[in-house]
């Protein structure tokens, strides 16, 4: 009776926390955020460290220069507290087609990625989408949703099973839970919302919008040797997404206007 009465106290418990740590994306999409930024932001920095460690990076002056143009130009857009975070972009020396952003701001470009997208604007709607991640706080949603599902499993092996090897395996579930890696690859859902952050920032910083409609069909063309790119390998299809940035570009083509207005006019030159 005291085991089930402490396991129903623990599902109040998260049913609260959860209804508290409840926020709001910049799409406003409802989300879960359960852990601290500050936390969130020092696993990003550690992950991207040992990466650094474990994969070459480019040492080609032209070719960082171009990223860094472009990423800069991006980064000008971004608003509020994201504006301090410790924004940095590193070119990895791989055939990889591939990007990723961590929490804490932390961005890479595999070499790879640079063949398929064939100017600055293309290349723009890759790195906004990734900024769109770390805007919206996709790891600590993602991260969040693991930990709760974990801790449910948790309270169903202590309401069953007192002292049982489940029980000891749903403690190990809720463990792998919160320390899962950050790299694990995001939602569809998360995709989509990336992909409408990105195409706005592109837009704002007077990047050509409607290149990111030709990126996207590049990435199709680029499945076609040997599998996708592994930056597709959980996002929406190609017609889906080409669609859903085609419902957003006026919008997106007004940004852009004013951009170019302002004096907003990037010019990366690709290497």
């Amino acid at each position: 009776m005291r085991t089930k009465t402490l396991a129903c106290m623990a599902v109040l418990m998260i049913l609260v926390y959860t209804l508290v740590a409840c926020s709001t994306s910049p799409t406003g999409r409802q989300q879960l955020t359960l852990f601290p930024s500050a936390e969130l932001n020092r696993m990003g920095v550690a992950a991207f460290d040992e990466m650094r460690d474990e994969t070459p990076v480019s040492r080609d002056s032209a070719t960082n220069n171009y990223v860094n143009c472009i990423t800069d130009a991006l980064l000008e857009q971004v608003e509020g507290r994201d504006r301090n975070l410790d924004w940095e972009m590193v070119v990895f020396e791989d055939d990889a087609v591939n990007a990723f952003a961590l929490p804490g701001g932390k961005m890479g470009v595999y070499t790879g990625l640079l063949d398929v997208a064939e100017n600055q604007h293309q290349l723009a709607a890759v790195i906004g989408h990734e900024i769109g991640h770390v805007l919206a706080e996709h790891g600590n949603e993602r991260m969040s949703t693991q930990f709760a599902t974990g801790a449910g499993l948790q309270i169903a092996a202590i309401i069953g099973a007192d002292g049982s090897p489940q029980r000891s395996a749903a403690l190990a579930a809720l463990g792998l839970g919160a320390q899962v890696g950050v790299l694990l690859p995001f939602s569809r859902a998360h995709e989509r919302e990336a992909d409408l952050i990105g195409l706005d920032l592109m837009a704002k910083a007077g990047f050509q919008p409607e290149e990111s409609v030709q990126l996207w069909r590049n990435m199709s063309a680029a499945s076609g040797n040997g599998g996708p790119p592994e930056f597709l390998s959980t996002h929406p299809s190609g017609d889906t997404r080409i669609r859903e940035l085609q419902n957003a570009m006026p919008d997106a083509k007004r940004e852009y206007e004013r951009a170019r207005q302002a004096g907003r006019q990037p010019s990366c030159q690709r290497p």
